[in-house]
Order: structure tokens, then sequence, then C-alpha cells
């Protein structure tokens, strides 16, 4: 098993996925860890729990329980702290689905990302080459900024900010034939749910809109310093 890249998935209310996503590593031949976050207080908390004991023995598989801090608080916990043994980090929904290719996807970011730092995304079948909804990048860039998401979004506008940063730092691949699928209900691919209404919800839109702006705006700028300047120093 390599245990040079980890995948964090944040998940919440869909305890349905995990096995199908288990599947999907295994389809692929993914040897990538693998990472799901769930909420204590998920109401569906014992499906999760169940899903643990079950893949308790199988090495790629970790779960890891705590406060409900949204989608971005969740990821940078996990990510800063994955940081210190990983070389490369991944993000994907509970709603994304790696797909089989004649070379396993999480080879395909290993070598992308072996030349230093930078960050790569493949083909969601949904927003393509504009929005990195799933991503990989060396873990020296969470380590850099001391996050994987800045901490002013809450689920919302992760992934073009890390289109943003990959363009500064002129460290970006986009790998079309890659493909990691976006089972979400804009594609007619999910049937809604609370999660997806809760995290669409024009309250959600227009508030992570806003610290999008905000972050781009201010920021971003310095960031993007640091970032240019661990190219520089690589």
């Amino acid at each position: 098993m390599a245990d040079d890249l980890l995948v964090i998935i944040p998940t919440r209310g869909r305890p349905q996925a995990i096995p199908e996503i288990v599947e999907a590593w295994d389809d692929t031949e993914a040897t990538a860890d693998l990472l799901f976050a769930v909420d204590t207080d998920d109401p569906q908390l014992a499906g999760y729990k169940k899903h643990a004991a079950t893949y308790k023995a199988d090495d790629r598989v970790r779960f890891t329980f705590g406060k409900r801090r949204r989608l971005v608080g969740t990821l940078n916990a996990q990510a800063v702290k994955a940081a210190k043994g990983y070389r490369f980090l991944a993000f994907m929904g509970d709603d994304h689905r790696p797909r089989p290719a004649s070379q396993p996807w999480d080879e395909r970011i290993r070598i992308c990302l072996a030349g230093g730092p930078g960050i790569v995304y493949g083909n969601d079948l949904l927003q393509g080459e504009k929005m990195a909804t799933a991503v990989a990048m060396t873990s020296d860039i969470v380590t850099t900024l001391g996050y994987i998401c800045p901490p002013i979004l809450v689920h919302l506008c992760a992934d073009l900010v890390w289109v943003e940063w990959g363009k500064a730092m002129q460290r970006i691949t986009y790998l079309p034939d890659m493909i990691i699928e976006h089972l979400h209900p804009a594609a007619q691919k999910a049937e809604m749910d609370s999660v997806y209404e809760e995290c669409n919800s024009p309250e959600q839109v227009a508030s992570d809109s806003d610290a999008y702006h905000t972050y781009m705006q201010g920021e971003f700028h310095s960031d993007v310093d640091k970032l240019r300047a661990l190219v520089d120093a690589s």
C-alpha cells in the first residue's frame, strides 16, 4: 500500500456512499489512503459506525469522528493534521466517484505532483476545467498556508480558489481524461437531500460568494506570495 497520498472525504447524512466509494477504489485499483470525516451529531452516525467496523481490516480506509465544522472547517482540520505524514493530499466529496482508466487515477496524481509544489485535478463531467470540484495538491501547500481552503469559506467556492492558487503558482494541471465523476443533482445524477439543500441554499450561496470575493480581493494576494516563494525554493 502506498502511504504518500491521502484522500479526505468529509461526509454527512450519506452512509450509503461509503461502500460505493470503496468499490470505486477497488474498481480503479487505487492504493491511495482514504479518510472519511464524520460529524458526531450526524443523524446517520450509526450507519457510519457500522461501515467503520466493516472496513476496519482494510488498511486503506480510515474514519474520524468529530464535532461538526461544516465542509471547509472539517477539511482544514484533517488536512493540516495529515500534511505532517503525507506527501500529497486530496479532497473529494462523498458524491464523487473515480472511474476506471488505463492508468489508475491516483498514480497519475502522484506523477503530476512529483516535480514539486503544485495542484492537479480531473474531469468531474459537470464543471470540467472550470472548477476543481475534486482536487489534489502537494502537502507543502497546506503547511505553508496553514489550511487547504480559506477558512472564510463554509462550503462553496473552494474549488474556484484551488484553480486560482494553481494558476498563480504556474503549477496547475487539468487532466480531462482522468474522470472523477461528480454525482450531483445539478447533473441529474443524484436526488436532492437535506445536505444539498443546506449547502446550496440561497443564503449559503450568497454568504460563500461574498466570502470568496473578500478573500480574492484581500488575503489571496498574501497567500499567493507564500505559494510562489514555495515554488521558488523547491
